[in-house]
């Protein structure tokens, strides 16, 4: 048996201090508040928070960072950009790039991921010879940078949607489809699940699957997580009632792709139909509020959807940004900008919406919570940096970033310890992998 003794701990009924937490391999054991520390702990100074999830990503996005901006312009010249990288990725490069962007997800207290995955085959369309090759080089970088992965392997039909109707795929797209549910279903039969990743699904928007096979999507994942990104854009929701008549959460709804499984992606341009049938439905939101306000995306009615009994997770997206406090604020600040009110969400709230509410979207509902028989993972942050010092430990999501992590524990195993990845410097693991690609740009 392991014991940790935390200075203070978030516990599922609050902050509290002088707590020990005894693991027993991956799990937590024991949880006991104001004690006495003894000699066998290991001492954790600073606040112990649950494990973090990153309910949305795209690994490669991470290339993209301060890469974009130079010319202005919208989401979909920057999804170009996007598309760009995407060209270049093979199962190597993909590999040294996603173990890398974990690292530093790790690094900055995420001890969770749910990978959204769409580059499934090589650029031309053709399947690799394991056909699986990306998802499993995206399950072995997840493994060595010591994060929980759950795979959101993404269905990607059509090249978007236009009011007359579905577009064929382009030369980029092509390498992101199974071209039609039943391959798509049969290829993602032949992964499993791991000690370490857990196997979903996703749609990836209404614009590309196409409404007659939602259905089929909705039958091949039953009994796993099924992700979708859904009215990112305006632009999505005229298309949709321009095409189909009603919005992209109602073509959702009618093909029974809502449900306590389900998480929306983004539910930024939202009708209160669309809410009230969000909530009935049981679904989960996830907003990414770093990457909404870089692409301009616009602000979700997050308050309106809790309000409504929607739980909130959050996720870094296309990784502009990699820290959870910064998601967790940006949650509570977008609200005050457009509601001119301060404390929209209470701590606690958010501090469920990084844990708690992420793991139950991506499938681990034992994780995410400081008790017994939960998942031992657990972030620590310090309380003496130049950004937290004098913070009240209740308030630390106000306070800290990804650099005043500590310590970083997932199932028991050590992963980041004295603020330093057990894979060492992960600035260069950055940097060689994004040279590779930019490489390949060249090749």
């Amino acid at each position: 048996m392991t014991s940790y003794w935390c200075e203070y701990a978030w516990l599922p009924g609050g902050l509290a201090a002088s707590v020990r937490l005894e693991m027993m391999g991956e799990r937590i054991v024991g949880v006991s508040a104001d004690v006495e520390a003894r000699p066998e702990d290991v001492r954790l100074a600073g606040v112990t928070l649950p494990g973090l999830a990153n309910t949305h990503s795209h690994a490669f996005h991470r290339a993209l960072r301060g890469r974009t901006h130079g010319d202005g312009g919208t989401f979909w010249t920057w999804r170009e950009r996007m598309y760009a990288v995407a060209s270049r990725l093979d199962p190597a490069r993909y590999l040294a790039l996603a173990r890398a962007a974990y690292a530093e997800m790790a690094l900055a207290g995420f001890t969770a991921v749910g990978e959204f995955h769409y580059v499934h085959h090589q650029p031309d369309g053709t399947p690799y010879a394991d056909p699986n090759a990306m998802g499993a080089a995206l399950i072995q970088a997840a493994a060595e940078a010591g994060i929980r992965l759950t795979l959101l392997d993404t269905i990607y039909l059509a090249g978007g949607l236009g009011p007359d109707g579905h577009l064929p795929l382009d030369v980029v797209q092509q390498r992101f489809s199974d071209d039609s549910v039943d391959a798509w279903s049969t290829r993602v039969g032949l992964m499993s699940d791991t000690p370490t990743a857990r196997m979903g699904a996703a749609i990836h928007s209404v614009r590309a699957v196409p409404k007659d096979a939602l259905a089929g999507v909705v039958a091949a994942s039953v009994g796993r997580p099924l992700h979708v990104h859904l009215s990112e854009q305006p632009a999505e929701n005229a298309t949709a009632l321009a095409f189909y008549g009603v919005t992209p959460t109602a073509l959702l709804e009618g093909a029974g792709a809502l449900g306590p499984m389900t998480t929306a992606v983004h539910a930024t341009h939202l009708t209160d139909d669309d809410i009230a049938s969000l909530a009935s439905a049981g679904v989960t939101a996830c907003f990414c509020p770093t990457t909404e306000r870089d692409l301009a995306d616009g602000i979700g009615p997050a308050r309106a959807l809790a309000d409504a009994g929607v739980p909130l997770a959050l996720g870094s997206d296309q990784h502009a940004v990699v820290d959870p406090f910064e998601e967790a604020r940006g949650l509570e600040s977008h609200e005050r900008l457009v509601t001119l009110e301060r404390g929209r969400f209470t701590p606690g709230q958010l501090t469920d919406a990084l844990s708690r509410n992420g793991y139950a979207a991506l499938g681990w509902p034992d994780g995410g919570r400081l008790a017994a028989e939960a998942l031992a993972d657990f972030v620590t942050v310090r309380l003496d940096s130049p950004r937290t010092a004098g913070a009240a430990p209740e308030q630390i999501l106000y306070a800290a970033t990804g650099a005043d992590v500590t310590t970083v524990v997932v199932g028991g195993e050590v992963v980041v310890s004295a603020g330093q990845h057990r894979l060492g410097d992960v600035g260069r693991l950055l940097t060689d992998a994004i040279s590779a690609l930019d490489d390949g740009a060249a090749s």
